[in-house]
């Protein structure tokens, strides 16, 4: 498997700085980010390293499930997945990711609920993003089928 590049471009110091993060490999884009705008309720535009995060576990996620409800012989027609990363407090000085919340809606042929809710357990044990954060405190996820 390659490897996926990206950089951030920082000037000035944690309040009055600003940045720029580059999705490098794909070129898909530059996002602007800073402290104050990380902090904010509203993120003004501006992404974070929680929101990247984020991204990367629901793109990670979905695809894992899609692989584990292949191999049990179901076939997935849309699997909708958002993750909510919260940043808090460590005990150890600072910040740390203190939660992640994965939710998943599917319209999946070939499965019951308990079959699609078992499956979504495993992919957030088993991809390779959840595998790449263990050291979160708590990680969950929310699963249920849809209908179309």
């Amino acid at each position: 498997m390659p490897t996926r590049t990206a950089r951030t471009a920082w000037d000035g110091g944690i309040q009055d700085g600003s940045g720029e993060v580059e999705l490098s490999s794909s070129g898909l884009g530059t996002f602007d980010m800073s402290f104050p705008k990380r902090s904010a309720e509203d993120g003004g535009g501006a992404t974070n390293p929680e929101e990247l995060i984020a991204a990367a576990h629901s793109a990670c996620y979905s695809m894992q499930l899609s692989a584990l409800l292949g191999q049990r012989g179901a076939t997935p027609i849309t699997l909708e997945t958002t993750a909510d990363v919260t940043l808090g407090p460590d005990p150890a000085g600072g910040f740390r990711i203190t939660t992640i919340a994965l939710r998943v809606r599917g319209e999946v042929d070939g499965i019951d609920e308990n079959g699609f809710i078992e499956a979504a357990e495993e992919a957030k044990d088993t991809c390779p993003v959840s595998k790449a954060l263990e050291g979160v405190d708590e990680m969950t996820v929310d699963a249920a089928l849809e209908t179309a």
